[in-house]
């Protein structure tokens, strides 16, 4: 596993000054190999691209060359990044140092590269990686990593993943994240799942009877909840990790649909209450505590932002399905789909700028981005088959959202942008309701 030692970070390079929006502050240049705390840089990802090189890793390591394939795994899903091809670089990327001033810069700006990743095994399970800006010499981070075995490598290549994304953008959680989603194992059998967003660590954490579905992950990691339909009954399936057991819990009206947890670890559903279905708070037992949204119409499916004052959902409140938003706090609320006349699905980003949702169309259902800020609508997935239940990841960047482009019905990654969608690994079986969590 990493031992958690960050060497010290410098300033970006101009040419991400440039690229990116500014946000904070920059931090004054350090001098490469010194040990402090760790520091986010002030910018996010936009529509443009970033070259970066990995350097052949320099010593003798156990888990070199399973190290090297996991991070370029990662950093393959960034879709701002891109990785050169070691030939494209003149000498290559064998360098005769990691760090320090025989470190060879002049080939990767000859090739135009951004950002330059070196490796140091300082024995056969301890390893020392680090990042630069190539056009200025600047030391970004490093971090000294120790791999006791061949299964703490993913937890390294994540850890140091994380770290890089985090002084690009600002935000490194895409690789400490799991997803949590429904899969098919069989008729009228349906059980939760956990994976990672890059693959790996796949495992099934309930097997009751009927279909369990919707999960969401509380903010502490430690309970899952879903909604569960069996032959007799709609019920709250909660899953705690720290006992790995799943109860039912019944609520008067038989009708449990699509919880989502708020920042204090309380939940937010839609219960049925009189003739139509309005979400409600649940306490920290998961009673029901009190109302939160009650129209004439069916309101379901709540989504919370991160400061727990915004929340969207859907509501049939005007006739067909559309998206509202309700500042719970002063009761406002504001209708954010103005377009279709079928819209479901609505997840709000964490950091309460962005509403995705599902629009029924003319070949199947697309998802679309509402921005907060312009009111700007923008469509960032165009098929084939029918796009649905996108979730924000907690960077705000990243939406998971379950398809049926490739047939069946599995789990994709795109961006609050759009662009090439990328499978995330499930399995078997069809997949659908993804939701994110954060690894504790």
């Amino acid at each position: 596993m990493k031992s958690g030692r960050f060497l010290r970070r410098g300033v970006l390079p101009a040419l991400l000054l440039a690229c990116f929006s500014l946000f904070a502050p920059v931090a004054a240049p350090a001098a490469p190999g010194a040990l402090n705390d760790k520091f986010l840089a002030p910018v996010t990802p936009v529509a443009y691209r970033v070259q970066a090189a990995l350097a052949e890793p320099l010593g003798e390591g156990r888990y070199s060359r399973e190290l090297q394939q996991a991070i370029l795994h990662n950093l393959s899903f960034l879709p701002f990044l891109e990785i050169l091809d070691p030939a494209a670089i003149p000498g290559g990327v064998r360098l005769t140092a990691a760090s320090g001033p025989e470190l060879d810069f002049e080939r990767f700006r000859l090739s135009r590269a951004d950002n330059l990743i070196t490796t140091l095994w300082i024995n056969s399970r301890q390893v020392e990686m680090r990042a630069f800006e190539v056009l200025g010499g600047r030391f970004m981070f490093g971090s000294r990593f120790d791999l006791p075995d061949s299964g703490s490598v993913g937890d390294v290549a994540d850890e140091f993943c994380a770290q890089f994304m985090e002084a690009l953008t600002g935000r490194g959680d895409f690789f400490r994240s799991m997803i949590t989603f429904s899969r098919k194992d069989g008729p009228r059998k349906s059980d939760i799942w956990v994976v990672k967003p890059t693959g790996g660590e796949l495992r099934q954490i309930t097997n009751i009877p009927g279909d369990s579905i919707s999960p969401a992950w509380s903010h502490d990691g430690r309970f899952i909840v879903f909604g569960n339909i069996d032959s007799k009954s709609h019920a709250l399936g909660v899953w705690d990790a720290r006992s790995n057991r799943v109860q039912r819990l019944r609520f008067p009206g038989n009708t449990v649909i699509g919880p989502c947890f708020m920042p204090d670890n309380k939940v937010a559903v839609s219960l049925t209450d009189g003739r139509n279905p309005s979400i409600f708070l649940l306490d920290h037992s998961f009673r029901k505590e009190k109302p939160l949204i009650n129209s004439s119409g069916i309101d379901v499916s709540p989504s919370v932002e991160a400061s727990g004052e915004k929340m969207v959902y859907t509501s049939s409140r005007m006739g067909n399905p559309h998206i509202f938003m309700t500042d719970l706090k002063t009761g406002a609320t504001l209708k954010i789909s103005n377009e279709g006349t079928y819209n479901t699905d609505p997840s709000i980003s964490p950091d309460g700028t962005l509403v995705a949702f599902a629009r029924q169309m003319g070949g199947g259902h697309r998802i679309f981005v509402h921005d907060l800020r312009t009111g700007r609508e923008t469509q960032v997935t165009f098929g084939p088959g029918s796009d649905e239940q996108p979730e924000f990841a907690p960077d705000s960047y990243f939406i998971a959202f379950a398809s049926t482009r490739s047939g069946g019905r599995k789990i994709y990654l795109t961006t609050r942008h759009g662009g090439e969608a990328r499978q995330v690994d499930t399995g078997r079986g069809d997949s659908s309701f993804p939701a994110w969590g954060l690894r504790k």
